[in-house]
């Protein structure tokens, strides 16, 4: 389930979309990408010690209370169902969430986009892991829900799409009520203002890919 995303805006298009401090060197280093592939850096929008920043993150969730990232199990995907009560995934829920633009995503040899082309923003958790030499280390995973109209006849889960207007009240840390608040954005969202276009080259999916 979405085991690839695109984001192919070029810098000046994406950049109005994105709050606070960036990485060192994305503005000068950005490049789209056709394909966003599981185990690679992720562009996240994030708030952290109370303040919106962009950041890096490799996708593959890694809770922080593993021993050794190089053996650890990395999840892609969080169902919405269960992510307020999985051990793996519950503190994110909590303090963590974050968003990762994209302009499209592929289910099953087709790329699934906005009719109109523009952004969009998938839901995702983050997390920092930090190593006993003081390394650290940020991964992320997408949010999945039950799939709506456009996406049932392709797959069983799609991601999370968190719509324009709604990005500080997702990522702002919360508990109680207001995780609850949030919950509506978990359900399936509409698709009419989407479309499936069949890909010319069926690509393998990669053995990452976990739909949990």
């Amino acid at each position: 389930m979405c085991g690839r995303y695109s984001l192919c805006a070029d810098f000046d298009r994406l950049r109005p979309r994105l709050q606070g401090p960036l990485p060192p060197g994305l503005a000068a280093h950005y490049a789209p990408r056709s394909q966003v592939l599981p185990g690679e850096p992720l562009l996240i929008q994030r708030q952290e010690n109370g303040q919106l920043q962009v950041g890096l993150a490799l996708w593959g969730l890694l809770p922080d209370w593993v021993k050794d990232p190089a053996t650890a199990h990395r999840c892609l995907h969080a169902r919405a169902e269960t992510v307020a009560f999985k051990p793996s995934f519950r503190a994110a829920w909590r303090h963590r969430r974050c968003l990762i633009p994209a302009d499209a995503f592929w289910e099953q040899g087709q790329w699934l986009r906005r009719r109109d082309g523009d952004l969009f923003w998938l839901a995702g958790l983050w997390e920092r892991w930090i190593g006993p030499d003081g390394s650290e280390l940020d991964s992320c995973c997408v949010l999945t829900t039950a799939p709506n109209a456009l996406v049932a006849p392709i797959h069983r889960r799609m991601p999370v799409v968190i719509p324009n207007g709604l990005e500080q009240a997702w990522l702002e840390p919360t508990d109680g009520h207001g995780l609850r608040a949030l919950e509506p954005l978990l359900l399936p969202w509409d698709g009419g203002d989407w479309q499936a276009d069949g890909a010319a080259m069926a690509l393998d999916q990669p053995q990452l890919e976990l739909d949990l």
